[in-house]
């Protein structure tokens, strides 16, 4: 299976790159256009969500992001 690779940028979108499908909470899926690389909004604003439109360079969005570890999941009771 190819990798699909998930960046989030600073200040801007998640950029997912390589194969893989979106889908809404109903399970219906989004039809990409033979895309291989889209930006998913992480500021709100966008008109197209989840998409990416560039909003957030016109409304300031601030964000940094540094990778890191996550720790463990707690149990299920």
């Amino acid at each position: 299976m190819p990798e699909t690779k998930i960046t989030v940028n600073n200040d801007g979108s998640i950029r997912i790159e390589g194969d893989f499908a979106i889908y809404d909470q109903q399970g219906g899926q989004f039809g990409l256009g033979g895309r291989t690389a889209i930006g998913l909004c992480r500021c709100g604003q966008s008109q197209n969500k989840p998409f990416c439109d560039g909003s957030h360079a016109k409304t300031g969005f601030q964000d940094k992001v540094v990778a890191r570890e996550l720790p463990p999941p707690k149990p299920k009771i």
